[in-house]
């Protein structure tokens, strides 16, 4: 398969474009795109990517249609009605362009830091996330932005346990014993590990899901503990306290690989299951056979992903789970250990000077956390923070790429406050009219993972991917690369490093032994790594050593939830059911609800809720509902079953505040306290009340 004799096909021919998927998903799939004059023809998986296997979900088996869509803006757009209306006129490149880089001009004359870029993870390209843009803001001397909103508070703990994020093969699970799910429905949301799961039960091992949620990852495994929200430190704590009290450790592996050991084992000794059971909401019973299953089979692994580590003490549970595997010696097996982020292995084949950090020329800008961006929108300059610090000057311009935050980020009604700020200078690159977009002053038509080039690491595999543009830019839409070319361009930015095209940025973004041209030839390339990459030790660590006790982090503990019916009892009177809010299967994250195909899928915003639970409520299956406490409220519909566990609800998201059925979402109700690591939103760490709309 060669994607470089495609350039030169007539066409009127097919051609086959090696290409990748760009969406925040541990699965990087590899694809393939067949074109037929400048149409997609076919769109599938490669089928010799060793985990796409020729598979896409459904969501982006249907991305052709997203490129295409009649919604799509193809022009560049400028506000002509009160912001959040999404009234705009179409206007040319040359008159947005001047325009912005005028008023970005004039705001960094006076304070570079009035700006801030705010981005995340709408793509996952080296090329089109923070390729130029890094560079671009780097010379501006703008704000930084702390791009905490979905996994640094586990990417943080496993960093201070191992050293980076690191963990097993994700094809060696087909030869587990056990798998132990952990706060993931990988059916969902992780599609082609789970055909790996089905291969090792096939072959006799025991899958065990580990969610507060019913999921249809937890109705297919062999056990389901259905634990409280931000319990999960505790259960783990207890599965130490009994690998520790019934021997079933590896102790050779321990006084050679694990620092801090005696610490930790004095903690674990006091947390029995009966202890762990209250905070659980599990029996010692259920806490006991899982620890015995985990301690009494090899090789035994753990996929964890990120939906554990969105509440206060995220961070420490993350560091406890990591350790289990250790003190088993599950590492010595190529099908033992773990695995949440495999993000750190490609840290040495990319190339981390891409963004041009020199650029900043010895200024250190102020750091904007964007899980804090509602409150942060609406501070003034100079005004001091919870932490002692002072804030700086007002952001007085924000540029938004690869996110949608009046959707996703926490506190919905201060996130919108802020951004309909009439002094907000607001520009927004967007495929879509977005929540976010409906609030820009002005919206520029960026290209799809179709029409642009791109490279992408992955964080649930250790496989390099190429993305390849298969079509022409529909309308005038550019890609982001070539926006912030552009915009620099304007505002007199003189470096060379501005000159790079797109193709270029591809070829600067990989160092190390994987050559590009290769690269380009297959679509992807593994990357060159041991099957057991711990088996005899060697973490990422400075000495290779696991570290228990971190210099001034201290030991990992069970930290109980901001909002819970246990940490916070006057609270809980009012609102007295914690709720997590799970992305919806259609959906991935804020992307593809306008897809009607997937919508009509989804339906409406459901609120799933216990029989118990909504019975005392009168509620039934079908009824709309007022979700609320003191930070706002939010209409959607229950939807009454077994996926809730009593006192626990599930708000499925992230729909578009303009799809709810109040002009709202499930962030309406969220809160903006960060995790006790990685400075991360606690989204699933929420209290809640719920009753019938009527009754409302």
């Amino acid at each position: 398969m060669t994607a470089i004799l495609a350039e030169t096909a007539p066409l009127d021919v097919p051609r086959t474009v090696q290409a990748a998927c760009p969406h925040d998903c541990p699965d990087t799939c590899a694809m393939r795109v067949t074109v037929q004059g400048d149409k997609v023809i076919r769109l599938q998986g490669d089928p010799d990517h060793p985990t796409t296997n020729g598979a896409l979900c459904t969501k982006v088996s249907r991305y052709a249609e997203r490129t295409e869509h009649a919604e799509r803006v193809l022009n560049p757009l400028k506000r002509v009605g009160p912001k959040g209306e999404g009234r705009f006129v179409e206007v040319s490149w040359d008159e947005a362009l001047d325009d912005i880089a005028a008023r970005l001009a004039g705001i960094a004359a006076r304070a570079p830091e009035a700006i801030l870029p705010y981005s995340y993870a709408g793509t996952m390209g080296m090329v089109q996330g923070e390729g130029m843009a890094a560079r671009f803001f780097n010379q501006l001397g703008a704000s930084r932005l702390d791009r905490t909103i979905c996994s640094s508070a586990g990417g943080d703990a496993l960093a201070a346990t191992y050293g980076a994020k690191v963990g097993m093969h994700v094809e060696h699970f087909a030869e587990s014993r056990l798998i132990v799910i952990w706060g993931s429905n990988s059916i969902a949301s992780n599609l082609h590990f789970w055909p790996i799961a089905l291969a090792a039960r096939r072959a006799g091992a025991t899958l065990v899901c580990i969610d507060p949620r019913r999921t249809e990852t937890a109705e297919k495994c062999h056990h389901h503990l259905a634990l409280t929200p931000g319990s999960d430190g505790a259960l783990a704590l207890a599965v130490m306290h009994e690998l520790i009290v019934n021997d079933w450790l590896d102790h050779d592996y321990i006084e050679r690989q694990v620092d801090g050991w005696a610490g930790l084992r004095e903690r674990a000794l006091a947390w029995t299951p009966e202890r762990a059971s209250v905070e659980c909401g599990l029996t010692a019973a259920q806490i006991r056979e899982f620890a015995q299953l985990y301690g009494l089979t090899s090789p035994a692994a753990i996929r964890l992903n990120y939906g554990m580590q969105r509440v206060r003490g995220g961070g420490n549970a993350t560091r406890l789970i990591a350790l289990l595997p250790c003190l088993t010696g599950a590492w010595r097996h190529r099908a033992g250990g773990m695995l949440l982020s495999s993000g750190g292995w490609f840290l040495p084949f990319r190339n981390l000077q891409l963004g041009h950090p020199e650029l900043l020329a010895g200024r250190t800008p102020r750091t904007v956390n964007m899980s804090t961006i509602g409150d942060d929108l609406l501070r003034e300059t100079g005004e001091a923070l919870p932490d002692g610090r002072v804030f700086g000057p007002r952001i007085e311009a924000l540029v938004v790429y690869n996110s949608n935050p009046v959707a996703v980020a926490p506190q919905s009604r201060q996130v919108t406050s802020g951004f309909r700020r009439e002094d907000l200078f607001t520009v927004v690159l967007e495929h879509f009219l977005t929540d976010t977009a409906d609030h820009a002053d002005y919206v520029l038509p960026a290209t799809t993972q179709l029409e642009h080039w791109d490279v992408h690491a992955s964080y649930g595999h250790t496989y390099l991917v190429i993305n390849e543009p298969a079509l022409t830019p529909r309308g005038q839409s550019r890609s982001n690369a070539a926006i912030f070319r552009a915009l620099a361009q304007r505002m007199g930015f003189t470096d060379a490093c501005f000159e790079d095209d797109d193709e270029a940025l591809a070829r600067q973004a990989i160092n190390g032994p994987v050559p590009f041209e290769q690269l380009r030839e297959i679509g992807w390339a593994k990357l060159p790594l041991p099957d057991a990459p711990f088996a005899d030790g060697g973490f990422p660590t400075a000495d290779g050593r696991v570290k228990c006790d971190v210099p001034g982090i201290g030991l990992p503990d069970y930290l109980p939830p901001y909002e819970s019916v246990r940490s916070s009892p006057e609270l809980a009177r009012r609102f007295p059911l914690a709720m997590i809010s799970p992305p919806a299967r259609n959906f991935l994250n804020s992307t593809f609800v306008n897809v009607k195909s997937l919508r009509a899928i989804e339906q409406e915003p459901v609120l799933e809720i216990e029989a118990a639970d909504a019975a005392t409520r009168g509620i039934a299956d079908g009824d709309e509902v007022r979700v609320f406490n003191d930070r706002g409220e939010y209409r959607c519909v229950a939807r009454v079953n077994e996926r809730a566990r009593p006192g626990v609800v599930h708000g499925l998201g992230v729909w578009w505040r303009k799809f709810g059925l109040d002009g709202t979402n499930v962030n309406e109700l969220t809160h903006q306290r960060l995790t006790d690591m990685g400075r991360a939103p606690s989204f699933y760490d929420c209290l809640v009340e719920v009753e019938r709309a009527e009754t409302a």
